[in-house]
């Protein structure tokens, strides 16, 4: 019988993919998001829970080019860094935290958060563009 240590672990391709796997999905829910956001109803929205409507295009912007770079695995923690707020501010400002499931419930924002949590904390993984240029400082990988 085989013990892998924490640092053999580490070493498997496996966990490459499921890093690879995480970011792939973070990033296509984002950019649905984001491009939903472009919609001109958003502003609508944005102005009926005490936001400015300018910040539409910030925001739909923050979510496309920021999944974007989560998909390719550029720039995976900062891009990271960006959702975790966007995502802080869909629990705490738009839905305020109401329930935690059902209507206005934050389970998916949750979700979203906690798995952007773990993409900063762990980085894109070897799978990505950032591994594969390695000119980026490891930290922003």
């Amino acid at each position: 019988m085989v013990v892998l240590t924490t640092s053999e672990i580490k070493e498997k391709v496996l966990n490459d993919v499921v890093f690879m796997g995480l970011r792939s999905a973070i990033g296509v829910i984002f950019i649905v998001h984001g491009i939903g956001k472009f919609n001109p109803g958003f502003s609508n929205f944005l102005s009926n829970i005490g936001l400015p409507p300018e910040m539409q295009i910030p925001i739909a912007l923050a979510e496309l080019v920021s999944g974007i770079l989560l998909l390719v695995g550029v720039l995976s923690r900062l891009s990271a860094s960006l959702l975790c707020i966007i995502m802080l501010g869909a629990i705490f400002h738009v839905k305020g935290v109401q329930s935690l499931t059902g209507d206005m419930g934050v389970e998916f924002e949750l979700i979203l958060l906690a798995s952007s949590l773990v993409i900063i904390i762990a980085g894109p993984g070897r799978i990505s563009f950032a591994h594969i240029i390695k000119k980026l400082p490891r930290c922003i990988h």
